[in-house]
C-alpha cells in the first residue's frame, strides 16, 4: 500500500469536526478504496482549548493557518474557515504555492479569487477541489467537471440555498409568514443570527457563478447576477401562486442565449407537477441541460455538518487515489487561462411569463388603468384576477396578473407607471414563472 496522505485542516467547526471524526471513524474503509491511508496530521483553529469531541490524536497544533499550509509535513490542505478575504485566501494561496493539494468548501472566496487561485494549482501541478462549496452533499462539482465530458451546457439551475428553500416550504405548508417562519430557522440552526446573506440571495449567487463557470466556460462573475431575495414573499404570494397551480421557489438560474449568459437569483414560479417543485425543507436541487444526455436533476442535502464533510472527504479521496506523475484536470473543467470573460446577456424575453400582483384602491377606473398600462407595453396577460381585501373607506383590492412571454424592462414600466399612476396601496409585487424544470 501506498504511503498515508497527510492532511492538515484550518477550521475545526461543525463541518471540520465532522471531518476529523468521519476520517478517524472510516479509516479502515477508506485505505481500501484509496490504496493508501488518510491521517490527520496537522490542525489548526482559533481556540485551541475547546472541547470539539473529536479526537485529534498526535496531530500538531498550528495557531497560524498560513503556517500550517506551507508546512512540509502534509499533502494536503483543506481550508474550513470561510471568508473571501483574510486568513482563507492567504492560507489557500500559501499552499497552492507551496505546491500542496487544496481542498475548500468556501464558495465566497471562489467567487471573489477562484480563477486567480486556479491559475496557481495549475501551474504548480496541484488539485483545487470544492465539492462542498456548492450544494453541500451533492457531487454536482464532479458532474460538471468531469462526468458530462463532450456535453454542451445549455442551462444549469436549481435550489442552491436550504434556509431559503425551508422558509418557503414551512410558509406554504403551514400558513406560517415569512418572519415568523425565519425565526423558527434560527431556532433550529438553519438560518444564522444575521440571516442576511441567505435570505436576500447572495449566498445562491456566489454558488450559481461557479456553476456557470464550470458550465459556459467564463470567468467566475459574481457581481453581475441579478439578485432578488425572498423576503418580500408574502402569504398572499404563496395562496395565489398555489390557487394557479403554481409554487414559489428561490431559484438560481443560468442559462446561454444569443448575446451573452444570463445569471439571476430570484424567488420563481414553477409548476406544482415539476420535479424542482417537490424539493423541500432544507434540500438543494440542481438541473443541467445539455445538448447529450438532455436534462439530469440532482438533489440531495445541501448543508450541515455531515453532508458538506461528505463532500470534503470525497475530495480528499480523490487526492488519495491520485498518484505522482497524474496529471490533474483543469479547476474550472478547462485551463484557468483559457477562460472567456463574462459576458453579460441582453435584456430579453423571459419564457414563461410572469406574476404580479399588485394591492390598489378599490374605485372606479383601476381596473382598466392597469389593463391599459399593459397594452402600452405590448404586455399580453393571460389571466387577471380581483379580490376584496378590506371594507369601508381604506377598501382595497388584490389584482394578480398572469402574462404571457414578454420582457422584463417591460414588466417593470408597466408597474412603475401604475404605481406613479396613484393607484397601488403598497409595493408591487413581480414573480417570474418558470414553465420548465
Amino acid at each position: 500500500m501506498a504511503e498515508a496522505l497527510r492532511v492538515g485542516i484550518a477550521g475545526l467547526g461543525t463541518v471540520g469536526a465532522s471531518v476529523v471524526r468521519v476520517l478517524h471513524d472510516k479509516a479502515a474503509e477508506l485505505a481500501r478504496q484509496c490504496g493508501r491511508a488518510i491521517e490527520v496530521v496537522a490542525v489548526s483553529a482559533r481556540d485551541p482549548r475547546r472541547e470539539r469531541g473529536i479526537d485529534l490524536g498526535t496531530a500538531s497544533w498550528f495557531d497560524d493557518p498560513v503556517k500550517l499550509a506551507q508546512a512540509d509535513g502534509i499533502d494536503v490542505f483543506v481550508e474550513l474557515i470561510g471568508g473571501d478575504e483574510g486568513p482563507a485566501r492567504a492560507c489557500v494561496k500559501a499552499a497552492l504555492e507551496a505546491g500542496r493539494h487544496v481542498v475548500t468548501a468556501n464558495k465566497a472566496l471562489l467567487a471573489k479569487h477562484g480563477v486567480a487561485l486556479a491559475e496557481i494549482a495549475e501551474k504548480k501541478g496541484v488539485l483545487l477541489n470544492y465539492e462542498a462549496a456548492v450544494a453541500g452533499g451533492i457531487p454536482v462539482i464532479k458532474t460538471m467537471r468531469e462526468a458530462m465530458a463532450g456535453n454542451s451546457i445549455s442551462r444549469v439551475f436549481g435550489i442552491l440555498n436550504g434556509t431559503c428553500n425551508y422558509i418557503l416550504t414551512r410558509m406554504e405548508a403551514e400558513g406560517l409568514s415569512f418572519e415568523d417562519c425565519l425565526k423558527d430557522a434560527q431556532r433550529l440552526g438553519y438560518a444564522e443570527a444575521d440571516p442576511t446573506f441567505d435570505i436576500e440571495g447572495n449566498d445562491t449567487a456566489h454558488k450559481l457563478s461557479i456553476l456557470t463557470s464550470l458550465a459556459f466556460g467564463t470567468k467566475i462573475a459574481a457581481d453581475s447576477i441579478y439578485l432578488e431575495g425572498i423576503s418580500n414573499i408574502t402569504q398572499a404570494d404563496i395562496r395565489a401562486a398555489g390557487e394557479l397551480g403554481y409554487r414559489i421557489k428561490l431559484l438560481g438560474v443560468a442559462q446561454r442565449t444569443d448575446s451573452g449568459i444570463e445569471q439571476r437569483v430570484h424567488p420563481t414560479m414553477v409548476p406544482t407537477a415539476s420535479v424542482i417543485a417537490q424539493v423541500n425543507g432544507v434540500t438543494n436541487a440542481v438541473a443541467i441541460e445539455t445538448d447529450i444526455l438532455g436534462e439530469l436533476l440532482l438533489s440531495g442535502p445541501g448543508a450541515g455538518g455531515n453532508a458538506t464533510a461528505s463532500a470534503v472527504i470525497g475530495d480528499i479521496a480523490d487526492i488519495a487515489k491520485s498518484r505522482p506523475g497524474f496529471q490533474h484536470g483543469p479547476v474550472f473543467g478547462r485551463p484557468a487561462k483559457e477562460l472567456v470573460p463574462y459576458k453579460k446577456a441582453q435584456m430579453r424575453a423571459h419564457a414563461g411569463g410572469y406574476f404580479i400582483r399588485l394591492t390598489v384602491h378599490d374605485r372606479i377606473g383601476v381596473f382598466a388603468a392597469i389593463a391599459k398600462r399593459m397594452a402600452e407595453n405590448d404586455i399580453s396577460l393571460e389571466s387577471i384576477v380581483q379580490h376584496a381585501d378590506g371594507l369601508g373607506a381604506a377598501q382595497q383590492k388584490t389584482v394578480i396578473l398572469v402574462t404571457h412571454e414578454t420582457t422584463e424592462q417591460a414588466v417593470r414600466k408597466a408597474v412603475d407607471n401604475v404605481t406613479r399612476d396613484g393607484h397601488l396601496t403598497s409595493k408591487p409585487q413581480v414573480i417570474r414563472i418558470e414553465r420548465a424544470g
